[in-house]
């Protein structure tokens, strides 16, 4: 039996504790499956998940962007270091809440293109030079800025090779983010991104409680249930196994 075999036995076992069947959707296996391919549902006759997924915790009704810091996203550490960072080094609200968010999409969505989709997620509720700055820190972090002592991180040759050239649709958000004027804003969370970060240090969410509270436009209605075009996407987040 294959690893990915016994990773599936083990979860078709899980499944079937629970009152509800568990059907992963297309993008979850993707790679693993042909994704032209029927999603392999788990053994059963048994209802679908609906709702709330028992093996998680259990979203407040109106969840805030803390809540899902708490409850959804995968250790945080990296962006809230990063963020504390850039507050030492002087950097104005914008760029610290930036950094602090940055990454966002890839703790609790998805990795590929994380700067596109983690703008889109706090388009709505952040001021429009902190989600472009997220959006094109994805390219930025490829490409050296010896003005502000930026360079390729070591961590890029360990993990992508030393022959890796980005994809032409990176090379050329680049380009146009080189001539914005919110570069800079972009570039320092580059510049504060910490590519290997310091195990030893923890910093406490609640650091940034004023900061997030004067620049997060939070819904009164909750993340994820005020209608704005990114609430699908956090929904999507508090109840990821959901059927439909």
């Amino acid at each position: 039996m294959s690893t990915l075999q016994r990773a599936e036995a083990a979860e078709h076992a899980m499944a079937q504790e629970l009152d509800r069947i568990v059907v992963k959707s297309a993008i979850y296996v993707s790679g693993e499956h042909d994704p032209r391919q029927p999603v392999p549902r788990p053994p059963g006759d048994g209802y679908v998940m609906m709702g709330d997924d028992p093996r998680l915790p259990k979203m407040p009704a109106r969840p805030t962007l803390f809540d899902f810091f708490r409850l959804r996203f995968g250790p945080t550490q990296h962006p809230l270091q990063s963020a504390r960072l850039a507050l030492k080094n002087g950097a104005g609200e914008k760029v610290v809440l930036a950094c602090l968010l940055h990454d966002i999409a890839i703790a609790g969505f998805i990795r590929a293109d994380h700067g596109y989709w983690g703008a889109q997620l706090v388009e709505p509720y952040v001021d429009e030079e902190v989600s472009w700055a997220i959006r094109y820190h994805q390219a930025l972090r490829f490409f050296p800025d010896e003005s502000v002592g930026y360079a390729y991180p070591a961590m890029y040759v360990k993990l992508f090779g030393p022959d890796f050239v980005p994809e032409p649709y990176i090379q050329e958000a680049h380009r146009y983010a080189r001539g914005h004027e919110w570069y800079m804003t972009s570039r320092l969370i580059t510049v504060n991104d910490l590519y290997s970060f310091d195990t030893s240090v923890h910093v406490e969410l609640e650091e940034f409680t004023d900061i997030v509270g004067r620049n997060f436009r939070q819904p009164k209605e909750g993340l994820g249930f005020d209608a704005s075009p990114s609430a699908h996407m956090w929904r999507t987040m508090i109840w990821p196994t959901k059927y439909l």
